[in-house]
């Protein structure tokens, strides 16, 4: 009966995913001419085709392409990987496949990103696993990083918004933690093979979107080296600085055109990893969470941007109360720094932009989460009904649906954009 009971699931399961597929195809289709133009760098400021200055501001499209533990309401499932495995543990490798679908074709919509646009955001930063442009199985597909890229790209050309490509998770991991789904060690710098990849995957990129103005530009790794390993700082940093040189200049073989942001080491915090600079089409990129709101919060960044005569950019931010986040904002535009926030939208939580209601039985999976998993008969012990779980991930990709998300009014309020 159980299986019997688990079939009609994963039926109900593929036809969400299904049904939702359709709807995304139809909005492909859709076209529209577009007026962006490619956007350079001049001296401080970044500035179109026609001279005219651009001021970024937006959102991170965050635990999309890069499942994120905290916002699965999973602190000690931090990972994409893990994530992964304990979904596997779950339901299985047939339903977890139909999930991952459903969970591609839901979290972000041309919905969204309409959304976005009518409240006053001018580009998304578009966090992705390197994983998309490899064999390897990831989100329950091979290769799927154009198919995905092209979709939210063709959205935001009908929608007129920008689009920074950001590698979040290198090969070998760059950062050492849970955000870049590596194994606790910042191997990227001491892996030709893994560099080797890295180069591939953005010469790849690259000379597909040369000619595509919608891409604002080629965000090369996200928050690399953490402070867990200060102790080898000197040589990671020349070791990343050497590898920022390598990557632009075979960019620069295909694509003269887009931008390229480059992230300080450190949590994207500490600039000395730039030696020199190699290029003059660079926004130099920092993140910062987490401290109290003054002029010298961020006096180090904008010493560097008068010195060299460079933009800056904070590619992450936020996480924070409604009025933090307000202070913070206020504080960024006096200095007229171009910024992007974390995150656009999460599961029962205030902090971002857009909400959605956490499912019934849902805690079903976070308290496995919890759980000792550490041998196959702690997983058979702990891992709850799985028809109840299956219920709760079909009313997570409806939840997450555009229609039924609800906006944090405070918070995008105290980003200064509109509201309904």
């Amino acid at each position: 009966m159980k299986h019997y009971l688990n079939i009609i699931l994963a039926i109900f399961f593929i036809s969400i995913s299904f049904s939702c597929n359709e709807k995304t195809v139809k909005v492909v289709e859709k076209k529209s001419n577009n007026t962006l133009s490619f956007v350079k760098t001049k001296g401080a400021k970044l500035v179109d085709d026609n001279g005219k200055e651009l001021i970024l501001r937006g959102t991170n499209l965050g635990n999309w392409l890069v499942p994120e533990g905290y916002m699965f309401k999973m602190e000690q499932v931090n990972a994409p990987r893990k994530i992964d495995e304990l979904l596997y543990e779950l339901v299985g490798p047939d339903s977890l496949q139909v999930f991952w679908k459903g969970f591609l074709n839901n979290y972000i919509t041309h919905d969204d990103i309409k959304y976005l646009k009518s409240i006053g955001v001018n580009h998304l930063r578009l966090p992705f696993h390197y994983k998309m442009f490899t064999d390897d199985l990831y989100m329950g597909e091979r290769n799927s990083g154009f198919k995905y890229f092209d979709r939210l790209i063709d959205w935001c050309r009908q929608e007129q918004l920008y689009v920074l490509l950001d590698m979040h998770c290198a090969p070998g991991g760059q950062t050492g933690d849970n955000i870049d789904d590596s194994y606790g060690y910042p191997y990227l710098f001491k892996s030709k093979s893994s560099q080797d990849l890295m180069v591939k995957i953005w010469v790849d990129i690259a000379n597909r979107y040369k000619n595509e103005p919608v891409i604002i530009g080629y965000d090369l790794i996200n928050e690399p080296i953490a402070h867990y390993f200060n102790d080898e700082l000197d040589y990671f940093n020349h070791q990343l600085f050497l590898l920022y040189n390598r990557i632009i200049k075979e960019i620069r073989v295909v694509d003269k055109e887009h931008t390229i942001f480059l992230n300080g080491s450190n949590w994207s915090g500490n600039f000395d990893v730039f030696e020199e600079l190699v290029d003059d089409n660079v926004v130099y990129e920092f993140h910062k969470y987490w401290f109290e709101v003054n002029q010298e919060a961020i006096q180090t960044y904008m010493d560097f941007r008068d010195k060299h005569n460079v933009p800056i950019y904070i590619g992450e931010t936020g996480e924070n109360t409604d009025e933090w986040v307000n202070d913070f904002r206020i504080l960024l535009d006096k200095n007229e720094v171009n910024w992007c926030f974390w995150p656009y939208k999460k599961m029962n939580n205030l902090r971002g932009i857009m909400n959605f209601n956490q499912p019934e039985d849902y805690h079903l999976i976070t308290e496995y989460a919890k759980s000792d998993r550490s041998t196959y008969a702690m997983v058979r012990e702990n891992r709850p009904d799985i028809l109840k779980v299956q219920k709760a991930l079909n009313q997570y990709l409806e939840n997450s649906l555009y229609k039924n998300n609800f906006v944090n009014k405070g918070y995008t309020k105290a980003l200064n954009f509109k509201i309904d």
